[in-house]
């Protein structure tokens, strides 16, 4: 059985209980990891109310607003990580955002406010945070991030999102090359369709279910805790020679010519 007792866990982009990033925590929680949760803070405070009631089960020691477009955001929690744990040992990074215009269409009309603000939330973002937890990740660590086929393939509909996906894919194997001395290992799963509130707004993201489910050699697609456990075999002493990687978790669809 997979052991994380003794590790600090930072998870952002929980949004609610369909969120594969909830999945992970779940499975982290089980494993024995000390969680902290981030949120993306709204004006009204829904938002956080939301996720501290969905998490609290899982009584998480940290929870924090944090919103990766602002940079005074990130300094504060990670300085709160600092001051009270005094280390960090996984980084989950499941933060991904893309114009609901910008993932319709033709891709060459990808607006360019569009282009860089799913970069910059989808991709920047996991090298901003990785930059902030390097140097509290003082025994070591493991940061995880999360990609789609999208990334290697034209998938219809996914449009700017496949392009900062593969910049996050990329992103993970220079991260791993930098941050590979200091014991730390950065990878990313891919995982296959899966209804989250991301998700839905990529046109006919049912449709790609019901072709995974027909297709795919399991017959099926994964659910989030499939994926968590695939974070957590990550995050753990188990998977200790895996750096720079991404890892399908798609029940074989990647595998497959048609």
């Amino acid at each position: 059985m997979l052991n994380l007792s003794g590790k600090n866990a930072l998870v952002t982009g929980i949004a609610n209980n369909r969120s594969i990033a909830w999945g992970i925590a779940q499975q982290l929680h089980q494993a024995g990891a000390n969680l902290g949760i981030t949120y993306l803070p709204d004006e009204k405070g829904k938002f956080e109310k939301k996720v501290a009631e969905l998490v609290e089960p899982l009584k998480p020691s940290l929870f924090l607003p944090c919103n990766v477009e602002n940079e005074e955001q990130i300094q504060s929690t990670f300085e709160t990580v600092r001051q009270q744990w005094g280390k960090l040992d996984i980084l989950i990074h499941c933060l991904a955002f893309a114009n609901r215009d910008d993932l319709t269409g033709d891709f060459s009309q990808t607006s360019r406010s569009g282009f860089n603000k799913a970069l910059e939330v989808s991709t920047y973002s996991l090298v901003q945070l990785s930059g902030a937890a390097k140097p509290l990740m003082t025994e070591g660590g493991s940061i995880i991030t999360l990609s789609y086929l999208g990334a290697v393939r034209a998938i219809p509909n996914y449009n700017i999102m496949g392009v900062a996906k593969a910049g996050l894919e990329a992103s993970v194997r220079y991260l791993a090359a930098e941050l590979g001395p200091q014991n730390i290992r950065v990878n990313g799963i891919s995982a296959g369709p899966i209804r989250t509130l991301a998700s839905s707004a990529v046109g006919g993201i049912l449709d790609m279910i019901h072709h995974v489910e027909k297709v795919a050699p399991l017959r099926r697609t994964v659910t989030q805790l499939e994926v968590g456990n695939t974070a957590a075999f990550l995050c753990s002493d188990l998977s200790s020679g895996i750096t720079g990687q991404i890892l399908y978790v798609d029940a074989g669809y990647e595998i497959m010519g048609m």
